[in-house]
C-alpha cells in the first residue's frame, strides 16, 4: 500500500518555509508503518532549497521515503506534467476537518492492532 504524506502541517507544524515543530508521534507512526511494508511518499509543496531541507529533516528523524514528490524513485518529472501522486491513501493537514492526531491515524490504518510501543517501550496508543 502506498501512502502519501504531506510535510508542513503534518509531520511538523506549519512554519513554511522554516521547518516547524515535529508533531507528536509523527515520526514514530512513520516509521512503523514503514516496518509494516507500507511506501511511504513525501508529498509536498516544497522544492529547492526547502525541499532539500525537508528530506534531510527526516533522515536525520531515522525516515527516508520510497519517493519524493514522485509516483516512484525512477520517475522523471517533466513541467507540463501532472504533480499528482498516486497512493492509497492521503495525510494531508488540509483534509476536509484537518488532521486527526498521528495515533488515530496509526489506528485508521492499521485498526486489528492493539498496542503500539516504541524503543523506550512506552504505548503510546492502546486500543
Amino acid at each position: 500500500m502506498i501512502i502519501a504524506v504531506d510535510f508542513d502541517g503534518t509531520i511538523v507544524e506549519h512554519r513554511f518555509p522554516d521547518i516547524g515543530r515535529v508533531r507528536p508521534f509523527a515520526f514514530e507512526t512513520l516509521l512503523e508503518l514503514q516496518k509494516k511494508k507500507y511506501k511511504l511518499i513525501l508529498w509536498t509543496h516544497r522544492s529547492g532549497r526547502q525541499l532539500e531541507e525537508a528530506v534531510a529533516f527526516c533522515r536525520e528523524n531515522g525516515l527516508t521515503f520510497y519517493a519524493i514528490n514522485k509516483n516512484y524513485p525512477e520517475e522523471k518529472w517533466f513541467e507540463h506534467d501532472s504533480r499528482k501522486i498516486v497512493a492509497d491513501i492521503y495525510i494531508d493537514d488540509r483534509n476536509l476537518g484537518g488532521i486527526p492526531s498521528w495515533g488515530e491515524i496509526y489506528q485508521m490504518i492499521c485498526p486489528d492492532e492493539t498496542e503500539v510501543s516504541f524503543k523506550n517501550n512506552k504505548a503510546w496508543w492502546k486500543r
